[in-house]
């Protein structure tokens, strides 16, 4: 009898445990703790900017974790963490006229800023991905000088290579991010 009532608890732990792995592994149970917030805005500027819309969310999320509010020290705003300066650049060049700083705390019009801006930098750095990434956080400028001088040569396994251990970090949790991303949606 006390066999049997033994079988029965490891038969038990046993479908447990795979309850658990098949849920762990779930798209939908994971989605609950990789969310993507904004999905219409990010859709929608993506499909205009021919950008992947998984990107643009992974850029959001290292960048401010899906908060529009967010400021940083160096005065980055947003959910996109756009400074204000490159933002009065890119205006313009979406449609945006008049613009005001306090424009880029509205979800919608930082994310079509963003991902204009992304979008310009898939284009001067086509097939590298890593390069455009890095240059959104360092800029265009910095990058290029890294590449020019053979600081790095914008492959992911030398990211260490990345003289700014900000830029490094950044480049490194968004490709972390997409990968997540593109698993599960």
């Amino acid at each position: 009898m006390g066999i049997i009532i033994i079988k029965k608890r490891v038969l038990a732990w046993i479908v447990f445990f795979i309850f658990l792995i098949v849920l762990l592994n779930s798209k939908y149970f994971l989605r609950v703790f990789y969310p993507i917030h904004y999905r219409e805005e990010i859709n929608k500027y993506a499909e205009e900017y021919q950008v992947d819309p998984l990107l643009v969310a992974s850029i959001i999320r290292v960048e401010s974790k899906f908060n529009e509010r967010a400021k940083s020290s160096k005065g980055a705003v947003g959910l996109m963490q756009l400074m204000p300066s490159t933002a009065k650049w890119v205006a313009p060049q979406v449609g945006i006229d008049n613009f005001e700083p306090s424009m880029l705390y509205d979800p919608s019009t930082n994310i079509k800023i963003g991902t204009w801006y992304l979008s310009s930098l898939k284009k001067e750095f086509p097939e590298r991905l890593n390069v455009a990434i890095a240059s959104y956080n360092a800029g265009r400028g910095r990058v290029r000088q890294w590449l020019e001088f053979e600081v790095w040569d914008g492959k992911e396994e030398n990211l260490s290579k990345i003289p700014y251990s900000e830029t490094r970090n950044f480049v490194g949790k968004v490709l972390y991010y997409y990968r997540i991303y593109k698993k599960i949606y």
